[in-house]
């Protein structure tokens, strides 16, 4: 693989910046027409990489790129997932570059998907071309690449449960997650869910003058800003009734296995450019991005927001909050813990509107796996150390509903890095990185018995 890896080099970087161009951002209703010709681009370089049948499926929302090469059904058969939807680019002034004409500076591509998800994805194709190529194809591989995941992937899992025969393998293999660092790789055991809600609060009727109402009406931003305030205690701890009841503690054991990861709390806070850290009582840093739940306002807007002052006290505030769950807890049933909460403590003077835009539920994958065991051997041999297991703190919520429609566990290969900025301006992926993820799925396929 590296040797054909480093004879094709130019071409793969080509071909991944040919997907690069294409601004498929799935939150946005004009680009499409982008989402389509993103898919059907992925398409024809499965067909040029070796797949027999590469399709591109509509769904309700964005379509479905559907791939396979099986040759002999009694092997097993490895299902790789990943998303060619991208996040928008605002703010589109702090990008150095233009995100969708990728430039490589200081060793690594920068443009919108670099890394998340496109540039990680784009590895399993060209291992895949590999294989079939090179004739050392010896599992089934079949791919399923969604245009949805950024906006919660609201339409596969309706299609992958209409598709599940068609979809049936024995794992799902999927690169969208982050590593430690280059230096000490690790895999993700597991993942957090996620139950994302917008609230919204109305005061009075119009916009009213500050001078000649205010201190006499309850302002719809003071109102809101007292409920998310109310929503975590002192100590970190969240008070939505009913919370906390599905979380499972970890063991001590279990703590100090995931307690294993090298972590520089020092350099955590200077590489994010903060002189403090803050959270839930009674656990370290990684241990709250990854085995507890958090609540965080992802968004918050109302009155006037434009240059110089305006006197207004406005009719609305609302504000977008976001709960990272652990396994156990049910996206659905937080989402109306939730609702049923605000409701609750909305004050008198306000009227109060919760919408559940979307949500997911978190999975965990036992590291006694065969697969588990076979990426720990390949990404050991490619890195000169054998990775730590982890804990996810992002979601992707589609994949446990892949876990529980196909009955299979996902396996997170990830080779992204916390300096690639994925969601934000200048997203990056490092050309190491790309060659590494690239050879330790290689290996992978080698060991996967």
């Amino acid at each position: 693989m590296r040797a054909y890896y480093q004879q094709n080099k130019e071409r793969f970087l080509e071909e991944l910046y040919s997907i690069l161009r294409i601004p498929s951002i799935s939150a946005l209703e004009e680009n499409k027409p982008d989402m389509q010709r993103c898919a059907q681009a992925l398409a024809e370089l499965l067909k040029e990489a070796g797949a027999e049948r590469a399709e591109v499926f509509p769904t309700t929302g964005h379509p479905v790129v559907y791939g396979e090469r099986i040759i002999d059904p009694k092997l097993k058969t490895v299902l790789i997932y990943g998303h060619y939807d991208v996040q928008p680019v605002d703010p589109i002034e702090l990008w150095k570059s233009a995100p969708f004409e990728p430039e490589i500076r200081d060793g690594a591509i920068y443009a919108r998907g670099a890394n998340d998800d496109k540039g990680q994805t784009f590895m399993h194709l060209k291992v895949f071309e590999y294989l079939v190529k090179e004739h050392k194809q010896r599992h089934n591989i079949k791919f399923i690449l969604e245009g949805e995941e950024e906006i919660g992937s609201p339409s596969l899992a309706k299609w992958a449960a209409e598709h599940k025969e068609m979809l049936a393998c024995d794992l799902i293999l999927v690169s969208d997650t982050t590593m430690i660092s280059e230096k000490v790789p690790s895999i993700n055991c597991g993942m957090r869910g996620l139950a994302y809600l917008e609230v919204e609060v109305t005061g009075p009727d119009k916009d009213l003058h500050s001078g000649h109402y205010g201190g006499a009406v309850y302002n719809p931003i003071n109102a809101l800003c007292d409920m998310i305030h109310s929503l975590i205690d002192e100590k970190g701890h969240i008070t939505v009734k009913g919370f906390y009841d599905d979380v499972v503690e970890l063991s001590a054991e279990d703590r100090a296995l995931l307690g294993r990861a090298p972590f520089d709390l020092e350099e955590f806070k200077r590489g994010i450019g903060v002189d403090a850290v803050k959270g839930e009582e009674g656990y370290t840093t990684l241990e709250r991005t990854g085995i507890r739940p958090c609540l965080d306002v992802c968004g918050i807007w109302g009155g006037y927001t434009g240059s110089g002052a305006k006197t207004v006290l406005p009719s609305k505030a609302t504000a977008k909050i976001s709960m990272r769950l652990v396994p156990n807890q049910m996206c659905d049933k937080i989402a109306e813990l939730f609702t049923k909460h605000i409701y609750a403590i909305a004050p008198s003077g306000v009227k109060v509107k919760v919408t559940n835009h979307h949500g997911g539920n978190g999975f965990l994958m036992p590291i006694s796996s065969p697969a588990y065991k076979a990426a720990s051997k390949a990404m050991g041999e490619v890195y000169g150390i054998e990775p730590v297991p982890s804990r996810g703190g992002g979601s992707i919520p589609i994949l446990a509903d892949l876990q529980n429609i196909l009955g299979v566990n996902p396996l997170l290969m990830g080779f992204g890095l916390e300096r690639d900025t994925i969601h934000s301006p200048n997203e990056s992926y490092l050309l190491s990185q790309f060659e590494k993820g690239i050879l330790s799925i290689a290996k992978f396929y080698e060991y996967y018995e």
